[in-house]
């Protein structure tokens, strides 16, 4: 898989030429996470260029660390899924995250903003537990940036998978939250939260106060937030 070999017999050597190269272990986060088709593994690695995202996906199909299969619930379309081997990575991963999270600085952290990665955790993450149990809308605004990728919605429905768009939908919005995109990524890995924000006026809610107050619970945060910060 690299263009180079440790020529080690050593374990960690020959995992390393596999899980090593540029990209593959945050691609492996996004499957890790439950993403199986090409687009959806796309937005959880928005900067990774199409190509180079085929490539590796082979590579990890050649190392038998996923499979090729038909989706089971539509055809004609393909799936990535995990093998045995490709699952046992999976706490593999979470160390990485729960390890990046402890030990590296905030603001080295903060300095990475990436507003569709943050929105596609959003989705994956929300709890719809303490919403209405009807379809909520929720309209994200961060007026610093470009007018492509300054608007986002959440749309949650009871039983239905949370769906994300960055073309306005058509419905009306329950609650407006608007912010910068240094604050949302603060509060989203557990390093800031909607109270603070709020009452420093770095967030703004508009809309349903059921929504607005209990914004904390459903935002659902990254699951690495619960490591302790030590750097």
């Amino acid at each position: 898989m690299t263009q180079g070999s440790y020529r080690q017999f050593c374990p960690v050597a020959m995992a390393a030429e596999i899980l090593c190269t540029r990209w593959t272990v945050v691609l492996l986060r996004e499957m890790v996470a439950g993403s199986t088709r090409f687009n959806d593994l796309r937005r959880g690695v928005p900067r990774m260029s199409p190509a180079l995202l085929s490539l590796r996906l082979k590579e990890l199909e050649a190392a038998g660390i996923l499979y090729r299969a038909a989706s089971r619930t539509e055809g004609g379309i393909l799936e990535y899924r995990l093998t045995a081997a490709g699952q046992e990575l999976g706490p593999l991963v979470e160390a990485f995250g729960m390890w990046g999270q402890r030990w590296v600085e905030t603001e080295l952290s903060l300095q990475h903003l990436d507003v569709s990665l943050l929105m596609w955790d959003m989705r994956r993450n929300l709890d719809p537990t303490p919403m209405p149990k009807r379809r909520s809308v929720i309209k994200f605004q961060y007026p610093e940036l470009s007018v492509a990728q300054r608007s986002w919605w959440l749309m949650v429905e009871p039983q239905v998978e949370v769906d994300l768009c960055s073309v306005d939908p058509g419905f009306d919005v329950d609650l407006y939250v608007v912010s910068d995109l240094r604050t949302m990524t603060a509060i989203w890995m557990g390093l800031d939260t909607v109270r603070a924000a709020v009452d420093e006026r770095r967030l703004m809610l508009t809309g349903d106060p059921a929504l607005a107050g209990n914004m904390q619970t459903w935002l659902g945060l990254s699951p690495f937030a619960k490591a302790r910060k030590v750097a």
